[in-house]
């Protein structure tokens, strides 16, 4: 008879989106030196289309199989994924870092929220625990100044960011089971390439002059980008959105780790965020056995999609 747990040990999908996390939290300063030398749209369009010819490669002849569901998830996922880089990155012009950092981390109540509604799939009770936990770590990192109750045209652009981000997570996990995790990334990748390459004569954007700086930062994002679509597509086949939400979370807090190992101070609020968030991810794992009780349902080991 196997042996129940009720706090069970990180899946290697699990701690492939952790792997996602840390990478994510070495990349602001890339993003801040391409932004001095070319528009949002140019470089997320430069960025993504790198990115789908090296994961293009990679999949090789696979590519010649797409089906219809493929190419529809992929120019989901893809409009979906563009849409939040480029609504953040345009709204970081307006409003400051810190204050960015919050808004946007309104994705992490958010999927949960679309999960239910679109997934018809209610997260567990210490998933909400978890959620809750690490959007107040959120706020402790993003400071008091970012919870000013002014709301301008940057924080508008933002707040539509990290819906398009919510939105992003739960369209993977909606379609990561039926296809490819190559194929789709390929077209993802594509379609947020020509979705914001399609939006720069909307917006007025204009094409900048070659620079070896944002070629190069472009480049460097392109790999890694690549890495990190294709990781989500394949492990969110059997982690749900609201636990893959509560695990980029800790995006902050590997950058901040990051910045401390380069020297910098920690202050007594950064720490209690990042303690936070990291309770929250260890919350939304437990599955107590009087919480089960109270809920009518029998112990057991907690499922991959909780």
């Amino acid at each position: 008879m196997p042996v129940k747990r009720h706090f069970p040990l990180p899946t290697p999908q699990e701690l492939a989106l952790t792997g996602v996390t840390v990478l994510w939290g070495g990349t602001f300063l890339v993003l801040h030196i391409a932004m001095q030398h070319c528009g949002p749209r140019f470089f997320v369009f430069v960025r993504f289309m790198m990115a789908a010819v090296f994961v293009g490669l990679l999949a090789g002849r696979k590519l010649l199989d797409f089906n219809w569901r493929e190419v529809r998830a992929g120019a989901l996922i893809g409009v979906a994924l563009a849409t939040g880089y480029v609504l953040q990155s345009a709204g970081l012009r307006d409003i400051t870092s810190s204050r960015s950092a919050f808004i946007t981390a309104l994705y992490v109540p958010l999927v949960p929220i679309f999960q239910w509604a679109f997934l018809r799939k209610a997260p567990h009770l210490m998933s909400w625990l978890g959620i809750a936990l690490a959007f107040a770590g959120l706020v402790c990192l993003a400071g008091p100044a970012a919870l000013s109750l002014s709301f301008g045209r940057g924080d508008l652009l933002t707040l539509c960011a990290a819906i398009a981000i919510a939105a992003e997570i739960v369209l993977i996990s909606l379609y990561a089971r039926g296809v490819d995790s190559l194929r789709v990334t390929v077209m993802q990748l594509f379609a947020g390439s020509l979705f914001a390459g399609l939006m720069m004569p909307v917006s007025g954007e204009a094409i900048p002059a070659f620079s070896w700086v944002w070629f190069s930062c472009a480049l460097a994002l392109g790999g890694l980008s690549a890495l990190v679509q294709v990781v989500m597509n394949w492990a969110q086949k059997s982690v749900s959105p609201t636990k893959a939400a509560v695990i980029y979370a800790g995006e902050p807090v590997w950058g901040g780790l990051v910045g401390w190992l380069a020297g910098d101070h920690l202050p007594p609020a950064t720490l209690l965020g990042a303690a936070l968030i990291v309770g929250g991810v260890l919350t939304s794992e437990l599955r107590p056995q009087w919480l089960e009780a109270l809920l009518g349902r029998e112990p057991q080991t907690l499922t991959k999609n909780d």
